[in-house]
């Protein structure tokens, strides 16, 4: 079996994403601790998609919302047209679960229709960085 690759991102609000588009396609896990700009917001949703994130699941402060936002951009990549399948983005927000059970069904139940992710990116909106804290919890899950 071939292991997986996890990528800690910690990225602070208004911050510049870094490329992953090297990771195509993978799976993504925002981990939002701060409130972060509605534009902002939308500017990490489009470089989510563009990047090549084809599964994101939200967590954290406003989580509903960055799942609208990366539907949205998703839709927004191909002037809200029909999305290939293996372009569309499958998104999903925990707001009434533990930090846990969302790694847990990331590692375990996520699944997408066209493909099968060797690529997962944690991408931790804080202005602190956790990366060994995070890194243990989802290898625990």
């Amino acid at each position: 079996m071939q292991k997986k690759i996890l990528t800690y991102l910690q990225l602070p609000p208004g911050g510049e994403p870094p490329a992953l588009d090297h990771l195509s396609p993978f799976l993504a896990i925002v981990l939002a601790e701060e409130e972060v700009t509605e534009l902002w917001q939308a500017e990490i949703s489009r470089w989510l998609v563009a990047s090549g994130c084809r599964y994101l699941l939200a967590w954290g402060k406003d989580c509903e919302a960055w799942h609208d936002m990366v539907e949205d951009a998703a839709l927004e990549a191909f002037d809200y047209e029909d999305v290939p399948e293996e372009h569309a983005v499958i998104a999903t927000w925990h707001e009434d679960e533990e930090r846990e059970e969302v790694f847990w069904f990331a590692k375990h139940r996520a699944a997408h229709p066209s493909h099968n992710f060797k690529a997962t990116v944690i991408l931790d909106i804080s202005a602190v960085g956790r990366k060994d804290d995070i890194e243990q919890a989802y290898a625990d899950a």
